[in-house]
């Protein structure tokens, strides 16, 4: 039993460990631009040696890909999910609603996707992001919709996307403006399943 402890103490530690390099990694690639950030200011930032930064990452494309793959697992779990519900309004009220929190949560990351658009195609993050959130749209949307309900799911996914970054310069407290974004997303959910539904 002793050794299944220690094993599982040893994921976990070495768990915050990679996560505390991606954090690092995603503040300084903020700071001073992906392209001029090394290994080796990250981990001096962190205060390991290169080698044991090493252990966990060889290349820095590597912590921002792992950063990502961070963001696309809870898309990729809204969908499994998703796909298993009814096709209720429910379903797709509580689909926002967690797509919303999965954002929040990812903040840092998308400031970093808008100020390094060329770094982000290069490494086709760009596209493994696209492909989930095409993922969500087939869920919130009714096959037999009409064209302007398809584009009122689209566009409750984009208007949570917007209110990561230009939303930034309204005035007003930043949780007030994550309710009020949730809160437009979800309209835009209501209104397109009412029009496919006839309800």
């Amino acid at each position: 039993m002793g050794d299944t402890m220690d094993s599982t103490k040893q994921q976990r530690r070495r768990g915050d460990t990679r996560r505390r390099i991606q954090d690092v990694a995603l503040a300084l690639f903020a700071e001073q631009g992906y392209e001029k950030t090394s290994l080796r200011e990250i981990a001096e930032r962190l205060d390991v040696t290169k080698a044991a930064l090493y252990y966990h990452f060889k290349t820095k494309e590597e912590i921002l890909v792992s950063i990502f793959e961070g963001l696309v697992r809870p898309m990729e779990d809204l969908i499994e999910w998703g796909r298993e519900q009814p096709h209720t309004l429910e379903t797709k009220q509580e689909i926002i609603r967690r797509y919303s929190e999965a954002l929040a949560a990812a903040a840092p990351l998308f400031r970093f996707m808008q100020e390094n658009q060329a770094t982000v195609r290069d490494l086709r993050i760009g596209e493994m992001f696209k492909t989930r959130m095409l993922g969500l749209r087939d869920i919130l949307m009714d096959p037999e919709a009409d064209l302007a309900d398809q584009v009122r799911c689209v566009s409750a996914l984009f208007t949570l996307h917007a209110g990561m970054f230009v939303l930034n310069d309204l005035a007003g407290d930043p949780e007030d403006k994550r309710a009020a974004v949730l809160e437009v997303a979800t309209d835009l959910v209501t209104q397109a399943h009412r029009g496919a539904t006839g309800g």
